[in-house]
């Protein structure tokens, strides 16, 4: 639960203009991201459970994980090869007193995803919350320009990367388990220069509303959560710098999300409070409705 008494960090655009290189880092991103490292209060929701976060190294993926180990939870963090990030992600899961075990390699290597479930499983004997997290995304002018191998790494790290974990994870998993995907609003509003993007987010609505209908009798739950712009390093790697400056403008509430605002929803999806609720979306958007 995030204690309201400590100041969140909420930079509005103009943004400076900036640009990073695959897979961005959060070490250059300017203004830093609020993962909620000063406002999120846990109160013992997940208490002893054991979580699987893909993209857990910085963006939406670092802040659940700060959030689930505060709420009582051992974190995996599975990154890419941003290893000062992960590290920094590792140092405030064990500041709250909780394991951390830090996992690098492609998620779009089927074999690296099952290798993972392994070692967790020999670690802690089960899986109870897999968060699908991590994304990748680039910009494009044209659909002209959009090569067989941007759409391949696209639906390989968003949606193929999904399935190889959940088959995996699955069988590990007892009733009361949890899997939570992470789709956007580009799904139901997409940006035509996100085509590829947009696409594979559309299709983890798709994976998640059939995946928790098959699993609804062995006691798990699937659900998605649907943010909208949100402040992370995907988007001075991804984006013109042009964009950049003005990212998040044209939201409602003119402004990006800061990871540590998308937190909250990922922890009562995974929570008993959420024991009813399976197939669904919830959308953090700043004000763009889910239709």
């Amino acid at each position: 639960m995030a204690d309201e008494t400590v100041t969140r960090q909420r930079p509005e655009p103009p943004f400076p203009e900036q640009e990073q290189e695959f897979p961005g880092v959060e070490q250059q991103l300017r203004p830093k991201a609020d993962h909620g490292e000063k406002s999120y209060r846990g109160m013992n929701r997940l208490k002893d459970k054991v979580a699987l976060i893909t993209g857990a190294d910085s963006g939406i993926g670092r802040a659940v994980a700060i959030a689930y180990a505060r709420e009582g939870a051992d974190v995996i963090i599975s990154y890419y090869n941003e290893e000062q990030d992960a590290r920094e992600t590792e140092r405030y899961v064990t500041e709250a007193g909780r394991k951390a075990v830090r996992i690098g390699g492609d998620i779009q290597d089927e074999n690296h995803c099952s290798r993972m479930v392994e070692q967790i499983v020999d670690e802690f004997g089960r899986i109870d919350i897999l968060v699908n997290n991590a994304a990748y995304q680039m910009t494009f002018d044209s659909i002209e320009e959009i090569s067989a191998e941007e759409i391949d790494r696209a639906f390989r790290t968003n949606v193929f990367a999904m399935f190889y974990l959940c088959r995996e994870a699955i069988p590990k998993m007892k009733p009361g388990s949890s899997i939570i995907n992470t789709t956007s609003i580009q799904a139901y509003d997409p940006t035509p220069t996100l085509l590829p993007y947009s696409s594979t987010k559309g299709a983890i609505v798709t994976f998640t509303k059939g995946l928790a209908k098959w699993v609804v009798k062995q006691g798990i739950r699937v659900n998605a959560v649907a943010p909208g712009p949100v402040w992370t390093p995907l988007i001075p790697y991804s984006m013109p710098q042009e964009k950049v400056t003005e990212f998040g403008k044209t939201a409602p509430m003119e402004r990006p999300a800061q990871p540590a605002e998308l937190a909250p929803v990922y922890v009562f999806l995974a929570s008993e409070d959420a024991a009813y609720i399976t197939g669904e979306v919830i959308g953090v958007t700043g004000g763009r409705l889910l239709p």
